[in-house]
């Protein structure tokens, strides 16, 4: 019981990158734009449900399955630094980034894979 409440401890403690990313396709420049407080795990997440053939979104699916996993590149477009003496809301001050970034970017269309709300 002492040892699973430590895991649990030491998970609370660690670190992970916090951001906002972009997956491109490398043939027509399209992108997803998105953001996680994990951006390795959610990587990971995305790769698996793309080759798993799951993915929530069709075009992006579509295009994973014809061109294969070589022909995307997952970039970080910004990190947020984890800071131990505050509280913060990493997963609304995330959100708020990805937001900048999708008006920025525009990543609907022939742009991105984004779907526009």
């Amino acid at each position: 019981m002492d040892n699973q409440k430590a895991l649990r401890d030491e998970y609370k403690q660690k670190k992970f990158r916090i951001g906002v990313f972009q997956l491109r396709n490398l043939d027509n420049q399209k992108i997803l734009i998105g953001s996680n407080v994990n951006l390795d795990a959610i990587w990971n997440r995305i790769r698996s449900e793309l080759n798993l053939g799951g993915f929530r979104n069709p075009p992006l699916q579509e295009d994973w399955k014809n061109l294969g996993q070589s022909r995307f590149v997952f970039e970080v477009l910004v990190e947020i630094q984890q800071v131990d003496t505050e509280q913060r809301d990493y997963a609304r001050e995330v959100r708020e980034l990805e937001k900048l970034y999708i008006d920025e970017l525009q990543p609907f269309g022939e742009r991105g894979y984004n779907v526009k709300k």
